[in-house]
């Protein structure tokens, strides 16, 4: 499909008029980050954060302006507060850059349940990358179908999407009511992620409250129907991702993955006390890349140490969930697009994905429905 030109979208765009400030949202200079694939497009729009609470109804006719182009699949138009307002003509201050408020519909008690029909959603985050935290979320959330349950996995990293690799699934969402996005679907589960949307060599050059409403977005305007639970692959660290998914998202508990060696312990330590500092429960730690058994002989090597996680869960008063080996057949499968748990059901890893995926379930359900949470609320001091 050929692109759409990039002055067509502004042009249209032209069209669309802030309410406050009298002119046009392109001539204003409030469109940026405006980024498309194979009929796909994706921009946002910088607003006040004292108007973002305001402008939804802006967003909404931005996105119709750009639908009505020929050759528009969908289109996704994020809210972003960047700058304090200045008069036309005039430079904006400079000042800090934080999210538009996000607008969930119907009060305080949509916000708690801003994803109708899925009774928990569960974060798997690390405190750094290269843990295999990506690899393991993709098992855990098939570890969870396998036992039954209906599951969707949301990509979170907007900077590094892996899961349409790791899932094996290639081609673009489409939207039945020109509104929401229905999710790809894999191995039996429901699956989103901004790769689905961008080329997978283009890199998302967005800052964080882009981020942070493309994430929210994702999670409000897709058609995620009715789930047991929803397994969020969150990027590594403890920044604006995972701010956001505690305090506007009402996360039933976070999964730490982490190598046994104390660099990778010492930062999965500060993933885990973000977590409890904004309220959400830690299921427990994951000890992935635990030990390597040699294919040829047998023998047993523990490279990057052992039972390192199994110790800091004790320090930390949280459930170690289980260790995980390092092993050529799970990275291959995750490479082919058919991870371990699907392709290799009877492997011992496939059934210790399974197994870590029912305690952390039993935790969720308490033997009952799995517990919706109120969104925890952060006050910085």
């Amino acid at each position: 499909m050929a692109e759409i030109g990039e002055s067509a979208i502004l042009d249209a765009l032209k069209g669309v008029r802030d309410p406050d400030r009298g002119s046009d949202i392109v001539s204003l200079g409030m469109i940026s980050g405006l980024q498309q694939r194979d009929g796909h497009i994706l921009f946002s729009i910088e607003v006040d954060p004292e108007r973002g609470p305001h402008l939804e109804p802006l967003r909404i006719a931005a996105e119709k302006a750009v639908a009505a182009l020929p050759g528009v699949l969908s289109v996704t138009a994020v809210l972003t507060a960047e700058r304090p307002a200045a008069a036309p003509g005039t430079s904006a201050a400079p000042g800090p850059r934080r999210p538009a408020a996000p607008q969930p519909h119907g009060g305080p008690q949509a916000r708690r349940q801003m994803v109708p029909g899925v009774k928990a959603i569960i974060a798997v985050a690390s405190g750094k990358g290269g843990v295999g935290k990506s690899t393991t979320a993709a098992n855990l959330a098939l570890g969870l179908a396998a036992n039954g349950l209906k599951v969707g996995l949301l990509d979170a990293d907007i900077y590094g999407p892996s899961m349409p690799r790791m899932m094996g699934i290639s081609g673009k969402p489409v939207s039945r009511d020109g509104k929401t996005l229905e999710p790809k679907e894999s191995c039996g589960i429901e699956i989103m992620s901004i790769g689905f949307l961008i080329d997978e060599e283009t890199p998302m050059i967005w800052r964080g409250p882009m981020v942070q409403s493309a994430l929210m977005q994702m999670l409000r305007d897709v058609n995620w129907g009715n789930l047991d639970v929803m397994v969020v692959d969150m990027p590594p660290g403890t920044g604006d991702a995972q701010l956001t998914m505690a305090q506007q998202v009402p996360l039933a508990g976070a999964v730490i993955v982490s190598t046994p060696q104390d660099i990778a312990l010492l930062d999965a330590r500060k993933g885990l006390n973000m977590f409890r500092k904004v309220d959400v429960p830690v299921l427990g730690i994951i000890e992935n890349m635990s030990y390597f058994v040699c294919p040829d002989c047998g023998s047993r090597h523990e490279i990057f140490a052992h039972g390192g996680a199994r110790r800091e869960a004790e320090r930390l008063g949280t459930e170690f969930l289980g260790e995980i080996p390092l092993d050529l057949a799970i990275r291959e499968t995750s490479d082919e697009g058919r991870p371990i748990v699907v392709s290799r059901p009877d492997s011992p890893h496939a059934l210790a994905y399974r197994q870590i995926a029912a305690r952390i379930w039993e935790q969720l359900s308490g033997g009952a429905e799995a517990p919706r949470r109120a969104a925890p609320r952060i006050v910085i001091e």
